[in-house]
C-alpha cells in the first residue's frame, strides 16, 4: 500500500443514499465516496447494479467494471417494490445529505422515491438526478448509455479522420464526464446548504454535459463559421503546426507520439530543430512563423516524422519535453498499470477485494500531498445489516426478520 494514500475526510458525516447503476451516477456516488462521504448503495434482491454483471440474469461475472465505479462504497440488498422495504429506505432519506439516482426515466418517480416525495421528508436533503436527456429535451424520455450521449452531444463528430466516417472516442466522457460534474454540484450545494439550510434539486442530462466538454470545438464554429471539423490528430483549432501524432521505432500500434507547438510561444519550433540539429530551418521563411507553418504543414509533418522515427517514444518524449516543448508518448493500458510511479505515488492502487487483488486508478487529486485510499468495493448485500444499524438502529432481530419476509 503506498504512503502516499489516506482516508480522506472532506466529506465526513456526510451520508448518501446511492440508487445508481452502471457509470454515470456511480461514478458520481464514488468520487463522493472516496472524499470521504458515507455512501450507500442501494441494490435490488435479484442480483443488484446490472453493472456486476456482462450478462442479463447470469451471476457476478464482471467485477471488474464494478470495482472501477463502486469502490469505497456499502451496499444494502432491499426490495424498493415492498412496502416495507420503501419504509426503510424512506427512513433513511430522512437521515440522508445527499441522494441521487440515475433511473430510467420515470422509474425513481414509480417507486415513490422522486424530488416531491423525497422533499416532504427531508427538506435539507440534496436530491441528484442523472438522466441521458435534459427536463425539457424532445429526448427527455429517452435512454442512453455513454456513447448514446457522445453522439447526441457532439463529440463523436469532431473525432476521425477528415474523409472518414465519425469514431467514438474511447474514454468514458459521456457517463464519468456527466458524473463529475454532478459531483462538483454536489458538493458545491453542500457548502451552499451550510449558510442556508436549505437543501437543492440538482439534475444534469449526459447530453447537456457534453456541450460542457465541447467549449473548444463550439469555439472553433465562432471562428470559422463553420460546424467544427474532425481533424484526426490534430488540434481542433488547427492554427498551430506542429501539432499532431508522429510515429516512432519499433513502428507497433501505439508506437506514437503526440508533439504540440503552442501559439503562444515561438520558442517551442526553434528549440525543435535545434534538438533535431536543423538550425537553418528554424529562420527559414517557409516555417519562419505560425502561418507559414500552417500554410507548409505537410513539409513540417515530414520533417518531425523523419526525426521520431528514429526514437522510440520514450525517447522522444524525454527529448522533447526536455528542451521545452509539449510532447505525450501514446501509452496503451498494460504500459500504465505496469508503470510503477503510478502505484508509488498512490495514483493507481491495489484493492485488497474479497474476490481477489485489482489495481486500479483512484481519486487523482491530492489532499495534503496524499490520494484517497482505495478500499473494496463491495459484495452484493454485504453492508445491509451494518448500514441499518448505522442508519436506523435495527439490531440483530430486526434484520433476520426483514430477511425472513423478503425485504433484505
Amino acid at each position: 500500500m503506498s504512503d502516499n494514500s489516506r482516508d480522506l475526510e472532506c466529506l465526513a458525516g456526510i451520508r448518501v443514499v446511492d440508487f445508481t447503476q452502471f457509470e454515470a451516477g456511480p461514478s458520481c456516488t464514488e468520487a463522493l465516496a472516496w472524499l470521504g462521504a458515507n455512501v450507500v448503495k442501494i441494490e435490488n434482491p435479484k442480483g443488484g447494479d446490472p453493472g456486476r454483471r456482462l450478462r442479463p440474469g447470469k451471476a457476478d461475472d464482471d467485477p471488474w467494471y464494478f470495482h472501477m465505479f463502486n469502490a469505497n462504497k456499502k451496499s444494502l440488498v432491499i426490495d424498493l417494490k415492498s412496502p416495507r422495504g420503501r419504509g426503510i429506505i424512506k427512513d433513511m432519506l430522512k437521515k440522508a445529505d445527499v441522494t441521487v439516482e440515475n433511473m430510467a426515466p420515470g422509474t425513481i418517480d414509480r417507486l415513490g422515491l422522486g424530488y416531491d416525495e423525497v422533499q416532504k421528508l427531508n427538506p435539507r436533503i440534496i436530491y441528484c438526478s442523472i438522466q441521458g436527456f435534459g427536463t425539457g429535451s424532445k429526448y427527455e424520455k429517452g435512454l442512453a448509455f455513454d456513447m448514446i450521449a457522445q453522439a447526441a452531444g457532439g463529440m463523436i463528430s469532431v473525432t476521425g479522420e477528415p474523409d472518414r466516417p465519425p469514431v467514438k472516442p474511447g474514454p468514458s466522457f459521456g457517463d464519468t464526464g456527466t458524473g463529475m460534474l454532478m459531483a462538483l454540484t454536489i458538493v458545491s450545494s453542500l457548502f451552499e446548504r451550510q449558510r442556508t439550510g436549505k437543501g437543492k434539486r440538482l439534475q444534469v442530462g449526459m447530453q447537456d454535459a457534453m456541450l460542457h466538454y465541447m467549449r473548444t470545438m463550439f469555439a472553433v464554429q465562432a471562428r470559422t463559421g463553420k460546424a467544427a471539423p474532425r481533424r484526426a490528430g490534430k488540434t481542433a483549432v488547427g492554427n498551430n503546426a506542429p501539432s499532431g501524432l508522429y510515429q516512432c521505432r519499433p513502428f507497433g500500434s501505439n508506437d506514437w507520439i503526440y508533439i504540440t507547438t503552442s501559439r503562444g510561444n515561438p520558442e517551442h519550433w526553434g528549440r525543435l530543430m535545434r534538438l533535431f540539429g536543423r538550425e537553418e530551418l528554424i529562420d527559414d521563411p517557409r516555417y519562419a512563423t505560425g502561418p507559414a507553418r500552417v500554410e507548409h504543414e505537410a513539409e513540417v509533418d515530414a520533417i518531425i516524422t523523419e526525426w521520431t522515427r528514429k526514437h522510440t517514444k520514450e525517447e522522444a518524449m524525454t527529448l522533447i519535453s526536455g528542451v521545452g516543448v509539449p510532447a505525450g508518448a501514446v501509452f496503451d493500458t498494460m504500459e500504465l498499470q505496469n508503470d510503477p510511479s503510478f502505484e508509488k505515488r498512490g495514483i493507481m492502487q491495489v484493492m485488497q477485494h474479497p474476490n481477489g487483488p485489482f489495481k486500479m486508478p483512484t481519486w487523482p487529486v491530492r489532499v495534503d500531498g496524499q490520494t484517497a485510499r482505495i478500499k473494496p468495493s463491495p459484495l452484493l448485500g454485504q453492508h445491509s445489516a451494518e448500514v441499518l444499524s448505522e442508519w436506523l438502529g435495527l439490531g440483530a432481530d430486526d434484520v433476520a426478520a426483514l430477511k425472513k419476509e423478503g425485504v433484505l
